[in-house]
């Protein structure tokens, strides 16, 4: 529990500053690690992609579905 909450926090701090640099907040990159590791993971297993186990993967699927989401979020804002 403690460790998925650490690489969900990571995930959308990494994410943050690949998309816009912008700091969001420990809660919103937790928030954004979290959500991303669901959309991560759906993104791969639609695409067949298989990430191996353990928290290396878990923190690339979080943050490659965290950018996902932060680049949708700024096509609707903007």
């Amino acid at each position: 529990m403690i460790g998925a909450i650490i690489i969900g926090i990571l995930a959308g701090f990494i994410a943050t500053k690949l998309t816009n640099g912008e700091s969001k907040g420990c809660l919103i990159n937790l928030f954004l690690g979290l959500i991303g590791g669901a959309v991560g993971g759906w993104v791969f297993k639609f695409i067949g992609v298989n990430v191996n186990p353990g928290w290396i993967g878990e923190l690339i699927t979080g943050t490659i579905g965290a950018v996902i989401i932060l680049w949708v979020w700024n096509k609707i804002i903007r």
